[in-house]
């Protein structure tokens, strides 16, 4: 195909657990000219807790568009859209007035095991669950957030008028319009991801006295607008109030980091190596694991995104960092010091539970410790090799649904590290390359934006002609499985597994015990 090219600039926000990123693409070549970045605090709680106000996220989307665009000196007159990406599953509540209710709970937020577990009693367990949305009901997700607050928090719950998701959020913000689209509704567990519909059964098990489904705003196309800023908003970026910027259907951060990684087609599997990881992969169809091991998701372009979600991936590293006092250079050296498989030490990287395998309660364990095994370079590459085993885990249930990896794009944090991306080749005994743009989620949002820009003013195009265009590997980052360490993280899974398996009961122990002290 011929390649794609539009005028203009365009904004791409990823709203994220640890920081909103901002970056400005041209739509003509698709290079990044600039980018900012604005962190904000995370509440956590002993408990599974994980919340955040939404007023920070706004302020950072306010402040990070204003400030790459003043350190680019683009014309503002330049700017033709705006894509937003935001973290999964997150449940922002608003009252009738849209005001927020309360601190949204997080994707990472493991406090409703409880309510996932009553969802499931009053559908009839996991299978009717699968049947009628494609997912299990899950902690991290939005439906059991929802009955929480209806169960704990009883007077916010009678406010509540409309659910939104963390990128819906700043949407209204930028567009003063509710809508939501499917790929990241697909993580409610509240949405049939094959007919692309509200779930009523699972909405019913949350409220069967109130139309839950009248609170949720309309699903509208991966390529549609949003809307456009409102005049206020303009006036708060400073730009002129007669500017006519689109504000794209938006996604989840996976989602538009699968259009961000060029994700858009069948045999390409995307890896991030973020706080929490991922690893996913484009169909044309709808890819439902009957055992719900993994996440059976729309994605932002109009297909599906089969996804498999681990909580803990750079979690353990910064951990690692914090407790031995490196920075990002003195790990990648001390890792290098130990061998592969890491003489046997294996970590349980559950630090704050776990989705894949669904481990709510579960805490971090390094195995096999010994006096060769405790010391910096060994626990700090068990950390790297026990998260990325985590992965692995998913993309065994994937590929025993159809998933056939030929080439894994590492992105994220973690895929910055020669040798992580090395371990990670070695593990998935795929060959892996990163990205010329390494925080893919902005990146993709601003192509969508794109997208959505070219087709609402009659120039008719796939988004994978886009992502033909503007998504560049790293060629020399390219890593190939080396076969004696393939073999030893065979048998390496294999230990990780079963120790996964036989610890579950103590886990839930040891949750009780934790919230009795």
């Amino acid at each position: 195909m011929g390649k794609q090219s539009l005028e203009g600039c365009f904004l791409g926000v990823d709203v994220g657990t640890q920081g909103t990123k901002t970056v400005l693409c041209s739509g003509q070549t698709g290079d990044v000219l600039g980018s900012a970045r604005e962190e904000y605090p995370l509440i956590e709680k002993a408990d599974g807790t994980r919340e955040q106000d939404p007023a920070l996220w706004v302020k950072a989307v306010k402040n990070t568009i204003k400030s790459v665009l003043e350190s680019t000196g683009v014309e503002k007159t330049a700017v033709k859209g705006i894509g937003i990406s935001g973290q999964q599953h997150g449940f922002v509540p608003l009252d009738k007035k849209d005001s927020v209710i309360r601190n949204a709970k997080l994707w990472n937020d493991t406090s409703t095991e409880g309510q996932c577990r009553t969802i499931l009693e009053r559908l009839g367990g996991e299978e009717k669950a699968i049947e009628y949305t494609g997912n299990n009901i899950l902690p991290g997700y939005t439906a059991p957030k929802v009955l929480w607050l209806k169960e704990n928090e009883p007077d916010n719950y009678k406010k509540l008028r409309t659910i939104l998701l963390p990128h819906d959020y700043i949407n209204l913000y930028l567009t003063g319009n509710k809508k939501m689209e499917a790929g990241d509704s697909s993580g409610t567990a509240f949405f049939d991801i094959k007919r692309k519909l509200w779930a009523e059964n699972v909405l019913k098990a949350i409220d069967a006295d109130i139309d839950l489904a009248g609170y949720l705003p309309p699903v509208i196309g991966s390529e549609a607008p949003s809307g456009f800023v409102r005049k206020d908003v303009l006036a708060e970026l400073g730009f002129s109030p007669n500017s006519n910027i689109i504000v794209s259907s938006g996604g989840g951060d996976n989602m538009m980091g699968a259009i961000g990684t060029g994700n858009t087609r069948p045999g390409v599997v995307t890896v991030s190596l973020g706080t929490s990881g991922t690893i996913y992969a484009f169909s044309e169809f709808p890819v439902v694991d009957s055992s719900g091991e993994f996440s059976a998701f729309c994605d932002s372009t109009g297909g599906w995104l089969p996804l498999a979600c681990t909580m803990n991936v750079t979690v353990a590293t910064e951990l690692v960092k914090n407790l031995f006092s490196m920075d990002n250079r003195e790990l990648e050296s001390v890792v290098l010091e130990a061998p592969a498989g890491s003489g046997g030490l294996v970590l349980l990287p559950y630090f704050a539970g776990e989705r894949t395998p669904n481990v709510p309660s579960g805490t971090g364990v390094y195995f096999g410790v010994n006096e060769f095994t405790l010391n910096r370079s060994y626990i700090a590459r068990a950390a790297m090799e026990g998260v990325t085993l985590g992965l692995r885990y998913g993309l065994e249930s994937m590929m025993s649904e159809g998933i056939k990896p030929s080439d894994i794009r590492l992105t994220g944090g973690g895929s910055k590290s020669s040798v992580w991306q090395q371990i990670s080749a070695d593990i998935f005994n795929v060959q892996t390359v990163t990205m010329e743009i390494v925080e893919a989620a902005g990146f993709g949002a601003a192509i969508q934006a794109m997208w959505c820009f070219s087709n609402y003013n009659g120039q008719k195009i796939k988004v994978s002609e886009l992502t033909d265009s503007f998504v560049k590997l790293q060629e020399d980052t390219r890593k190939e499985p080396q076969k004696g360490s393939a073999e030893k993280y065979d048998e390496l899974y294999g230990v990780q597994k079963e120790l996964s398996l036989a610890l579950r009961k103590v886990f839930d122990m040891h949750r009780k015990l934790v919230s009795n002290i």
